[in-house]
């Protein structure tokens, strides 16, 4: 897909230890100021009961799950949009991402230094905010320009989208991020993409948390819950600490019973990786028989010709059409042939709109 997700946050907040978690590598994880400085990607596979299900009905030889891209960036300082630090560096690669994942310290630990002091989940959040808006002001400032120029014309459309750019720039002076600009129609939506605004991306926040923290939150979660309250966007709660343990763990008993005595239902990354594989908008259908049971990802609103061309480039240009069942069809019915005998297995054309779990088997020229 290309599509990738980028762990950002201050320095020795945790973000490559959450990595290490995410994608069971092993990025350098240090107690001390910028231990990452050049981006570490990870491919990090989607956990999905539905792809266990299908294995356990159909028995096949192979089983594939999708997988998401995502990047360890660099820790960012006070300055950073004036170069400081690894500003420069960090928000170069910002800018390569579709979605951010931002880690928060909500822990104390006399142990790990913090390179502000002391523990304040909203003011890191604010360090790295101010300097994402500083930027995105140089952006639209040279964008507004532009549309200045454009909008000489008699144009209605770049005289409109002059004014959304001029109060999008005032709300980015104010210092509000981009993400919480209202936006009225899918006109508004398109420009604002266009833009390219690194506070515009869709963020995921991430509080790591001690242990003990893990379930209900503490003082610092619960105040950064509410500084993020207006912005639409999901907080997560994981212990980093925890989450290094579960990995070293090779057995799955093992692990279950170790998530079972810290009152988990599963790995808090499980959550993160779901959270952060609906941050870039993506759904999940999947091909099944006797060979190979696979996950493949495709962007929501994605055609049947669009789908096939995941698997293979040829299979888009030459689409006949696609042999569709749902999932929950699959499950309560047993078997393809028995879904087929209650008149189930629909036949779709080159509009059809792909559903989230749908089984899909494309007719194609090749």
């Amino acid at each position: 897909m290309g599509l990738a997700c980028g762990i950002v946050g201050l320095p020795n907040v945790g973000k490559s230890t959450l990595f290490n978690a995410l994608t069971n590598a092993k990025a350098l994880a240090a107690n001390y100021p910028f231990a990452t400085k050049d981006p570490n990607l990870g491919v990090i596979t989607v956990p999905d009961a539905r792809l266990d299900k299908l294995t356990e009905i159909i028995e096949p030889k192979k089983v594939v799950p999708t997988t998401v891209d995502i990047f360890d960036i660099a820790g960012l300082i006070k300055g950073a949009s004036k170069g400081e630090g690894l500003g420069n560096q960090f928000l170069a690669n910002i800018r390569e991402v579709d979605a951010i994942i931002h880690v928060v310290r909500c822990f104390e630990d006399d142990n790990v230094v913090h390179v502000d002091g002391n523990v304040s989940p909203v003011r890191d959040k604010e360090i790295i905010d101010t300097e994402l808006v500083l930027k995105d002001i140089e952006t639209m400032e040279k964008r507004v320009d532009k549309l200045k120029k454009a909008s000489k014309s008699a144009k209605a459309s770049e005289k409109a989208a002059l004014v959304f750019g001029e109060n999008l720039l005032k709300h980015l002076e104010d210092g509000h991020p981009a993400r919480t600009f209202p936006i009225n129609d899918e006109e508004e939506k398109a420009w604002l993409k266009e833009f390219m605004l690194l506070t515009g991306k869709p963020i995921l926040y991430v509080c790591n948390v001690d242990e003990a923290s893990v379930l209900e939150g503490n003082k610092h979660t619960e105040a950064f819950k509410q500084a993020v309250a207006d912005e639409d966007a999901e907080v997560i709660l994981i212990s980093a600490a925890i989450e290094s343990e579960i990995i070293e763990l090779d057995d799955y008993d093992e692990k279950m019973m170790f998530l079972e005595e810290m009152g988990l239902k599963e790995p808090g990354v499980n959550r993160v990786i779901k959270a952060s594989y609906d941050l870039l908008g993506l759904i999940t259908y999947f091909t099944a028989g006797v060979k190979e049971v696979r996950a493949w990802t495709v962007k929501v609103g994605s055609t049947a010709p669009q789908a096939a061309g995941v698997i293979h480039t040829d299979f888009e240009k030459g689409f006949i059409r696609a042999e569709v069942m749902k999932y929950d069809d699959l499950v309560s019915l047993g078997s393809e042939s028995a879904v087929k005998d209650a008149g189930k297995l629909s036949v779709e054309g080159k509009e059809y709109i792909v559903a989230d779990g749908d089984i899909m088997h494309f007719r194609h020229n090749v």
